[in-house]
Formats: structure tokens, C-alpha cells, sequence
């Protein structure tokens, strides 16, 4: 870790702007600055492109996005939405809502300083509601803003311009399912989601996971998608990787908060960097989520049909044999593949065996070793399953590890041999309910210039599928020499 004092980055790692021919954006960045709320440069950045405005005058985002770590300035960026929805924009109702209503509610005493203490704004202001589920400020003009609770009946019989869901790290899909609608009935509605990025073994945020994984993509005309993040090392990263960020780098501590050397100081962030765990630092810090899947990606990798086609419920090695394992990143199960030649001449992939926890593993691949002689036992030493290299060398199995540009060729392979460009499939599938589960769940991710499975980010165990891409790459690699098999002995 260097010295030198680092500046938060002003814009976006991942960001994705629906075309526009104009933006309401500096009038509302005016108006903030006349009563004294000053957004910093990348609060600008999303009020600029966030309320762009096509050729009818609508806004080009009907919804926008924000995720970014605690403690950034997130809320003054709403602060200054629901001021100009109010003070600008001439909105009927704007809706706020967070996941826990004592949040809500001191967002809206941060409205309320303004309110009560700049003239301008004070002199338009019919009534402000205190009462505990009634909160709301109302102008003499008649528009509101309101401050509800998040629960599967909140916004109901309300017809809102501009509805704001903070805290979508937790934000169930009932409760938007209850708000949307109240946009469906006004001319020019935007729905505002803001997060700190979401852990799918805390809190459900499918919703939240959906509008991210659009702003990736990038092509959606009706979305403003804004996210400070890294991209971590994996553990294959080598010495000297460019590709991924180092968490203990300052340069990465700025990348993904804005607000660092504004309102978060480097040495804070250096005391939370020593005491914190490295998930939560890195998602509490460093925006890096657990987000899930959707049941839209099923088979986002190798489509159904694609996979239903390589399936053979009679197919079987007739030679040597390679072996891999594979463990998954939080150790709750492990797998077994092998792969080997058919008397066709095409490749066999199976699943050996996959069950809870590791323990189990050294002994069991001892047993496949002494049966069947393989021509390698892969062993990818930068997963979670490299742990077991030791135990597996003690009982004297010698352990092909691949590195981190094989796993990606294995990979390459894999989708080579199912998918191929021309020509038939040159892999055939033993059919098995726990490799079927990982393919549908499986996503990817970068590699270099290659690509890999990402066991983090699936939805499901998918150590199966690893495993089995593994074993495929280990017979093409070192299946040279072929020797007639014993029968099977699974």
C-alpha cells in the first residue's frame, strides 16, 4: 500500500446512459447550490444523466439506478431529486422508501433542514406532517412528498411521479410489485433505486441484481445504471496482474467511493481495511456484492437444447481415463469428474461422485487412482479444492495443478467441444442431476483474455461443472497413451 493520498474516482466503474437531447440536471444542481446543498462532481454525474430528457420533454430514464459504498453521499443525491421534484419539476407525489422506516425518517429530517431553513423554499410550504406513518411535506401547490414504510402494501392508492426505493440491498420483489403500479397512471414517472451493493445471503435483492445486471449489459433505453466498484484479484491472478484491484490499494479504495478524500478520509478506510473480514471490506468498502442469479439466466452459458444434445445414457470411457476435483467456495460440497476417449472416438464426461463437504475426497480419489491407473488427477491449486493437494500427495497421488491460463483453456475447450462453430459436438455427456443443476445456474467470468466458470456468482453448487471441465482439459492434455480399462467401478 502506497502513501500517497488518494481522491475518490468521480465516475462510474460500471455506468450505462439512455440516449438524451436534453437534461434537466443543472437546473436542479442550480437550485441545490443556491440554498447550499453543493453535490460533489460525481453527485453532478448523476443528476446530469439521470434526468435527461428525449425530444417530448419526458425523462429518457424511466428508472434509475445507484449502488455505492455507506457513507458516500448517496442520500444527498435523493435530497437533491425530491427538491427539484418538488421545487422544479411541478411533480404531483413523490414517494420515498427505505427498508428500515427509522432510515426513512431520518431522511426526512435531512429534507426538513431545508425546508425550514431556507426562505425560498419555506414560504412554499403549506404543511409538513410529523405524525409517526404520516409523514409528508405539502406545498401550497398541493404537491407532496411522502415518507412510507417498505412493506407489500406500501404506495398503494397512490399515483406517484417519482418513486425513490433506498436501501435495495434488501428490497423484496412484493414490494415493488406494490409501488410500480402507482407509476403506471402519471405522464412522466421515474422509479429511483439506491443501494450499497447487495449480498444474497443477507437479504434479498433479486430486484436490485436484475437492474444491475441490465446497466451491465448497457442497452436498455430506459435505464440510468451508476455503480462504484472493484473488480478483485481471483486467485489465479498471477504476479503483476493488471486485469483486477488489489483491495489493500488505495487506488482501489478510490475507484469504488467517490467521496474518498471528501467526507471518508484514506486513514479510516486503512482501519477498517485492518479490522474488518475480507467479504465484508469488500462489500461494505469496495462495492463488491454476492449478488444472484435469475431465473432468467438459467442456461445463460450452454442453452438447454445445446447441453439435452450431448447427453448419452450409455456413453463410457473405453481407455485411460482423467480425473479432476473440484470444491465449492464455501466448502459445503465437492465433486468428482473424469473424462476419457469412446470407442467412437469422442470425448466422455462424467460425473463420479458429489457430495456434502470435502472430508471424503482424498480417500475416495485413492480408491478411483489404484482402479484406474488415470493419465491425470487436475487439481486447480488456485480454487477452493487446492487445499486438498496436500492431503492428496500424502497418500502419494500425484496432482496435475493447472495454471490460471490452462483453466481458461479448459474452459475454451469444454464450450469447443458442446457448442463447437461448425460441425457436431465432439463431447458426449454421461446425464447426471447435479451436473444438469450447475450447467443451468453457471456464469462466467474474465480470465485474462480467456474466460473461466465463476463459482461465486452462480446461483448454484457448480463444482460438478468444474470439475468436469477440468477432467475434459486433463484427458486432451496428457490422454496420449491408451490402455484398455477395467469395467466400470464407479
Amino acid at each position: 500500500m502506497n502513501g500517497a493520498l488518494a481522491l475518490g474516482v468521480q465516475t462510474p466503474r460500471i455506468v450505462s446512459i439512455p440516449p438524451y437531447q436534453s437534461s434537466a440536471g443543472q437546473e436542479a444542481i442550480d437550485l441545490c447550490a443556491q440554498i447550499g446543498l453543493v453535490l460533489d462532481p460525481w453527485q453532478q454525474f448523476i443528476m446530469h444523466h439521470s434526468l435527461g430528457e428525449r425530444d417530448n420533454g419526458r425523462w429518457a430514464a424511466f428508472e434509475v439506478g445507484i449502488v455505492v459504498s455507506r457513507q458516500n453521499g448517496k442520500d444527498s443525491v435523493f435530497e437533491a431529486r425530491e427538491l427539484a421534484g418538488l421545487f422544479l419539476f411541478g411533480e404531483k407525489l413523490l414517494l420515498h422508501s427505505t427498508h428500515e422506516f427509522k432510515t426513512t425518517l431520518e431522511h426526512f429530517r435531512r429534507v426538513l433542514f431545508w425546508l425550514e431553513n431556507v426562505d425560498t423554499l419555506r414560504r412554499r410550504v403549506r404543511r409538513i406532517r410529523t405524525s409517526h406513518g404520516e409523514e409528508c411535506v405539502e406545498l401550497l401547490t398541493g404537491q407532496r412528498l411522502r415518507f412510507v414504510a417498505r412493506t407489500t402494501g406500501s404506495g398503494r392508492g397512490f399515483s406517484g411521479d417519482c418513486v425513490i426505493l433506498n436501501e435495495a440491498f434488501n428490497l423484496p420483489e412484493v414490494a415493488v410489485d406494490a409501488l410500480m403500479p402507482t407509476l403506471s397512471a402519471r405522464p412522466n414517472p421515474q422509479l429511483w433505486y439506491g443501494s450499497s451493493p447487495g449480498d444474497k445471503d443477507i437479504a434479498p435483492c433479486e430486484q436490485l441484481a436484475r437492474v444491475r445486471r441490465r446497466g451491465i449489459k448497457g442497452d436498455d433505453p430506459s435505464l440510468a445504471y451508476f455503480e462504484w466498484s472493484i473488480e478483485p484479484h481471483t486467485p489465479e491472478c498471477g504476479e503483476g496482474c493488471t486485469e483486477h484491484d488489489d483491495p489493500a490499494d488505495p487506488a482501489s479504495w478510490a475507484k469504488a467511493n467517490p467521496a474518498l478524500g471528501i467526507r471518508i478520509s484514506q486513514e479510516h478506510v486503512a482501519r477498517e481495511h485492518a479490522s474488518m473480514g475480507a467479504k465484508g471490506f469488500l462489500r461494505e468498502r469496495l462495492g463488491v456484492g454476492n449478488w444472484p442469479t435469475d431465473a432468467a439466466d438459467q442456461w445463460a452459458v450452454i442453452p438447454e437444447p445445446r447441453w439435452r444434445a450431448v447427453a448419452d445414457e450409455q456413453s463410457e470411457p473405453v481407455g485411460r481415463v482423467a480425473f479432476a476435483i473440484h470444491v465449492s467456495p464455501d466448502r459445503s460440497w465437492a465433486a468428482i469428474a473424469t473424462a476419457g476417449r469412446r470407442a467412437d472416438g469422442l470425448t466422455h464426461v462424467e460425473v463420479v461422485d458429489h457430495r456434502p463437504g470435502t472430508g471424503w475426497v482424498p480417500e475416495r480419489a485413492k480408491t478411483l487412482v489404484e482402479r484406474w491407473d488415470p493419465c491425470a488427477l487436475v487439481v486447480d491449486a488456485g480454487s477452493p479444492a487446492g487445499s486438498l493437494i496436500a492431503p492428496l500427495e500424502e497418500l502419494g497421488l500425484e496432482v496435475v495443478k493447472p495454471t490460471a491460463r490452462e483453466v481458461g483453456h479448459a474452459f475454451g475447450q469444454l464450450i469447443d467441444g458442446v457448442m463447437p462453430e461448425e460441425g457436431e459436438p465432439t463431447i458426449r455427456v454421461l446425464p447426471h442431476p447435479a451436473l444438469d443443476a450447475a450447467v443451468a445456474a453457471a456464469v462466467t467470468r474474465p480470465l485474462g483474455d480467456a474466460r473461466a466458470w465463476d463459482s461465486k456468482a452462480a446461483s448454484a453448487d457448480i463444482s460438478p461443472l468444474v470439475a468436469a471441465t477440468l477432467a475434459a482439459w486433463g484427458f486432451a492434455t496428457r490422454g496420449h497413451v491408451e490402455e484398455d480399462a477395467p469395467p466400470n467401478l464407479w
